[in-house]
Parts: structure tokens; C-alpha cells; sequence
């Protein structure tokens, strides 16, 4: 197995470098004052350039026929075989970008994640407008890299979520618009559930310090991650003893720092329970980005959005704001963290709403790469879709078309869908949980956690990245990624949350 040790060591090499580099960009998007910007570019291009020379040196593919050879004999799922084929995939992925084109593209998303941070407040696109026309070009040159594709974003879908195409990705959203709408329009036709209680200010060290002592029951390991603030909330990466999380507060929205704080969460939890053994090696990662979104979508809502949560937390929410929760009821708290309504900002969507903006943004990912929409045009646009889908007006782009980062911070296209794709399979995942240990939600009520925690990281957790979606997906739910799961959870919750009709039901496409 000298061929095999040979490849760790350097795949340990590479992934070093593209630790120290996500240092960094933690570093610039939570404390880095401005004016380190230009510098940071440079620094975090140099990492991913030797990192990706590292990776795809003639050196490695001889590495690579050798360990194959080595652990010809060895089952599919060994982990020796399993990180020979899994290096190789992100080897052929590497092979074909030129280094020069990586470097550029690294000092690139640093400033313009930096131009971002400065424009979104003062809701001004034309300032970033040059550098996301830049971004585009860079994102077309990747994707050209890889010739023979049926859709230019296909390559780019292949970094994020392995074998999916964007004619996949175009059906899907097809099918759950189709039972969405009619269920988005049942819901609006109800009166709005009164969410006042959640609009109160509330000072920011209380409000951390609940979401704290929340995902520290969740099984967070704050041995192995801290959180911090940024403008827009992500968890990061560094090794799998250093998982990080970030979130943001305003004084009088509890539930953006909350959400948030839940959700990258469960990104956290399915990072620090890959086997410690894949530690530097592309194995030490999720399967694919529809799988890490399952995980913090169901801590996020399946979890943190249920009666049986509220039932535990609220006698220690009322303690942390006894002010604002004077006289809240449970049930008031959990129709409100639950209202349907048209909003503006994805990340404040409810459930029923969420994969509309998703959609949204999909959509103009595919006109920006096929030349169909230009970037001056992006704005107008998007405002035009949003109020066509939502029904109400878009007043700035600041709540427009500048409200996530990802266009800023990497490639246009191969993020977005992944979270369609992790709501649908937080529900397949969660259904199955409870299905092996049909005492969760009663677990959930206690506040105790354990088990559901337990069955993640036995059956999607501890692989990281040892199987794709698809192969984890069989092996955990014995089938495919299916939309019914989803919809009839979301009917299941919604329904007497709002009396729905079951003539609604069928109007809504739910089996």
C-alpha cells in the first residue's frame, strides 16, 4: 500500500492549504477591517493556486493507478477504495481548470465579497455591477473547461452536487411548483398568524447567548467550533477538530440570529461527525451541498420549527426575555415562528414559501450563463420575477437582488439548487429517523436530542463524502430523492396550522 500512504500524505498537503486559505476568508467575512481587502485577495489566490498545482501534478494520477491497483480487491464501500474513487473524481474535476485561471478567480470573489459588504446597505447594484459581470465571465471559462455538457451549468451544478444536471434540477422544480402554488395560495387565503411577539427588541447578547445554550443541547461540540458575526451567516471549515459557525443579530428580529443559528448548526453537526479517520483527505466533507442543506434544514425547521420544541424552550425563552414573552403562550410562539407569508428575503422565508426564492434565483443563474439576461439587466429582473412570483413589489435591491451573497463569494451557478434539494431530503431523512426510533418527537419535548443526533451520524454523517448523494441517499431511505416525503410534511404541519380543506389538499398536488 506504498502508493496508497503516498496519495494521503499529498491529498493531507492539499487539504492544509485549503485550510489555511478558509482561515482566511472566515477571517475577512467576521474581523478583517476593509482595507485588508486587496491583500486578502492576493493571499487566499496564492493558497488556491498551490493547492490546486499540488492536487493535480502528473505525480498525483500515478498515485492515484497505484492505490487502485493496491485496493483493487478490497468491497466498494471500504474506505480505502472509497477515497481512491473519490480523489480521483475531484483529481479529474482539478485536472481540467488551469491554475491561473483558479488564482484569478480566488483574488476575484475576495474583492468582490468585499464590494458586496460595502454596496448591499446602500442598496447599490451598479456599484458591484462591474465586478459580477467579471464574475459571470469567470464562472462561463469554468464551466467551458469541462466541454461536451448538455447545459453550461452543468459543470458548475457538478462541483456542489455530483451527478445532478441542471435539466434535473429544471424538472424538479417543475413538479414541486406545480404542488406548491396551490398550497401557497390555499394558506394566503387563511388570516396571517400573529408573529408580533417576535418583533419586540431584544438586546444581542441575549439573543446569542439563547442560541448558544440551544445547539449546545443540540450536541454542537464547542471544543471543535466557536461562532461569530458576519453580515451574511455561514459555518466553515478548517479541519474536522475546528467546524465553525457564524451568524448575525438585529435587536428586533429574534429570529434571523435564532434561524440562523440553528441552521449552520446542522451544518456543523454533520461536519464534526464525519469519521475522524478521513481527516485531509476529499472524504472529510458532505456528500454533496442538497445532503449538507438536509441537515440544517431539519435541525433548522423539522426540529426547530415544532410544537414539541417550543413545548422545552419556552419556560427558558420567557427567562431570557421576560419581557417581551410576558403572556406568549407556546402556541402563540409556534404559529408564529411558523407564518406563511410573501416576503422579500429568502433567508426569513417560511417553509411553504422558501423554494420559490430558490427558484427564482435558479432561474436567472441559467439566463445569466446562456446569454439570455445581461448583468446591467440583473436588477430589473429580478424585480420584475419577484413581484410576477410573490406579488409584491421589491422596494431596493438592497432586498432585491443583493440580499445573498453567493454571487459575490464564488461562481454564478451550482449553489442555489442545493437547497431545494436539502429541503426535500431533510424530510425523507428525518421521516426515516422517526420510522427507526418512533420516540424523537417525544425526545424533542424533553429537549433531548441524542438519538435523532445518534441516527444523522450513523447513517449521513460519519460517510462524509464516501458516497454521492444518490449512493447515500439509497442506502439511508432504500429508494431515490422523492418531492412526497416533503409535501406531506409540509400538509401534515400546515394543515391545522391553518384549516386547510382536504378538497385544498388535492388542490395542492399532496398525495
Amino acid at each position: 500500500m506504498k502508493a496508497f500512504a503516498a496519495l494521503k500524505q499529498r491529498l493531507l498537503e492539499v487539504d492544509d492549504l485549503q485550510g489555511a486559505a478558509n482561515v482566511l476568508r472566515w477571517d475577512q467575512a467576521t474581523y478583517m477591517p476593509p482595507g485588508g481587502a486587496p491583500a486578502r485577495g492576493r493571499q487566499t489566490a496564492a493558497l488556491a493556486r498551490l493547492a490546486h498545482e499540488r492536487l493535480v501534478d502528473a505525480e498525483t494520477g500515478h498515485l492515484l493507478d497505484g492505490a487502485a491497483k493496491e485496493t483493487a480487491s478490497l468491497p466498494f464501500d471500504s474506505d480505502e477504495a472509497s477515497l481512491v474513487r473519490v480523489a480521483r473524481r475531484s483529481w479529474e474535476q482539478a485536472v481540467r481548470i488551469p491554475a491561473p485561471l483558479v488564482s484569478e478567480f480566488h483574488e476575484h470573489t475576495a474583492a468582490s465579497y468585499q464590494a458586496w459588504t460595502e454596496a448591499r446597505p446602500q442598496s447599490d447594484f451598479e456599484a458591484v455591477r462591474p465586478t459580477l459581470e467579471r464574475t459571470l465571465e469567470l464562472s462561463r471559462r469554468m464551466a467551458e473547461c469541462f466541454p461536451g455538457y448538455d447545459h453550461i451549468a452543468d459543470p458548475l451544478i457538478d462541483f456542489f452536487d455530483y451527478g445532478t444536471k441542471a435539466a434535473d434540477v429544471k424538472r424538479l422544480f417543475a413538479d414541486l411548483r406545480a404542488r406548491l402554488v396551490p398550497l401557497v395560495r390555499a394558506i394566503a387565503s387563511r388570516p396571517l398568524a400573529d408573529d408580533a411577539c417576535l418583533h419586540q427588541p431584544a438586546p444581542e447578547a441575549e439573543q446569542l447567548a439563547f442560541g448558544l445554550e440551544v445547539i449546545r443541547d443540540f450536541g454542537y461540540d464547542f471544543h471543535r467550533g466557536r461562532q461569530d458575526k458576519t453580515p451574511h451567516p455561514f459555518m466553515t471549515k478548517f479541519s474536522l477538530g475546528d467546524v465553525r459557525i457564524t451568524t448575525r443579530v438585529r435587536e428586533n428580529e429574534f429570529t434571523d440570529s435564532f434561524y440562523s443559528t440553528l441552521h449552520e448548526c446542522g451544518h456543523a453537526l454533520y461536519e464534526q461527525g464525519i469519521n475522524l479517520s478521513y481527516e485531509g483527505t476529499p472524504m472529510a466533507t458532505g456528500a454533496s451541498s442538497g445532503v449538507h442543506e438536509s441537515q440544517s434544514r431539519l435541525w433548522e425547521n423539522q426540529v426547530g420549527r415544532s410544537h414539541g420544541f417550543w413545548e422545552h424552550y419556552h419556560p427558558r425563552l420567557e427567562r431570557a426575555f421576560p419581557r417581551q414573552m410576558q403572556g406568549v403562550s407556546v402556541d402563540t410562539i409556534y404559529r408564529a415562528v411558523n407564518r406563511v407569508q410573501r416576503s422579500l428575503i429568502r433567508t426569513e422565508a417560511d417553509e411553504v414559501t422558501y423554494n420559490l426564492h430558490v427558484m427564482l434565483r435558479f432561474g436567472l443563474e441559467l439566463d445569466l450563463l446562456e446569454g439570455k439576461l445581461a448583468v446591467k439587466d440583473l436588477a430589473r429582473a429580478w424585480r420584475e420575477r419577484f413581484e410576477a412570483d410573490f406579488g409584491i413589489p421589491v422596494p431596493d435591491d438592497r432586498r432585491g437582488v443583493l440580499q445573498d451573497v453567493h454571487w459575490f463569494s464564488g461562481p454564478i451557478g451550482g449553489v442555489f439548487q442545493g437547497y431545494t434539494l436539502g429541503n426535500i431530503l431533510s424530510a425523507q431523512f428525518h421521516g426515516c429517523a422517526v420510522k427507526a426510533h418512533p420516540g424523537i418527537p417525544d425526545d424533542v419535548r424533553r429537549g433531548e436530542f441524542g438519538v435523532l443526533r445518534g441516527w444523522l451520524r450513523e447513517n449521513v454523517h460519519r460517510h462524509g463524502a464516501k458516497f454521492t448523494a444518490s449512493e447515500l441517499v439509497e442506502r439511508v431511505t432504500g429508494g431515490e430523492l422523492s418531492i412526497e416525503p416533503y409535501l406531506d410534511y409540509l400538509w401534515g404541519k400546515y394543515r391545522p396550522l391553518y384549516g386547510l380543506r382536504e378538497e385544498e389538499r388535492q388542490g395542492a398536488g399532496v398525495a
